[in-house]
């Protein structure tokens, strides 16, 4: 079988899977492509999707901004020919020496300093959080004092301490979001996130 073919088969088998949704055909969009990812149904459960989220995310990748990861996994899953159409790019900041060296003179992760580096970038663009709750407490930290105002929030840091945490309080927030509730997420589902809007953006 062919890539597309292999894809086409599993997104059938999903929705014969899932049933009957209460998502419309954009939240399903999205949702079903975290499954796809990560083939854990529980997605359809957990994920929380501000109302304005992806008119946001569609928009600011039409207007070809700036979508910034937390990590390189993330920005390596994101589908480049579609960011690319619209004159977009995706950075990650993780690995760059000025924010490894204001890690070391801070105290802080390296997550968090990358967030702070990104600041002159964010407007109007994407921000994706697939790994680090650092680096989401910090941009909600910039949002609230008004320092970054980026269009929207993909916030899908997996793991044990603040994951959770960060993920409940990001949902209790103004600004577009799509995140989920729990410990569970990761970098190639939060990838998956940006790669359906970019879907839709082109459609």
């Amino acid at each position: 079988m062919q890539p597309s073919e292999i894809e086409a088969l599993s997104f059938r088998i999903i929705d014969e899977e899932a049933g009957s949704h209460p998502f419309k055909d954009r939240e399903w969009a999205v949702i079903r492509r975290m499954i796809h990812t990560s083939a854990d149904f529980e997605y359809m459960q957990t994920t929380r999707i501000s109302p304005r989220a992806i008119d946001a995310g569609i928009g600011a990748l039409r207007d070809g901004r700036n979508i910034v990861t937390d990590t390189n996994m993330a920005r390596a899953g994101i589908r480049k020919s579609e960011i690319d159409r619209f004159g977009g790019s995706v950075e990650c900041f993780i690995d760059d020496a000025t924010v490894a060296q204001a890690a070391r003179e801070s105290g802080c992760t390296r997550a968090k300093a990358a967030v702070d580096a990104a600041i002159p970038m964010m407007t109007g663009g994407i921000y994706v959080v697939g790994n680090a709750p650092t680096a989401l407490l910090r941009l909600m930290e910039l949002i609230r004092s008004d320092e970054a105002q980026p269009a929207l929030v993909v916030g899908l840091p997996v793991g044990f301490v603040n994951a959770a945490e960060s993920k409940a309080d990001l949902a209790q927030m103004k600004v577009p979001h799509i995140t989920n509730v729990g410990r569970k997420g990761g970098s190639n589902v939060a990838a998956s996130v940006i790669n359906a809007l970019a879907i839709m953006a082109v459609a």
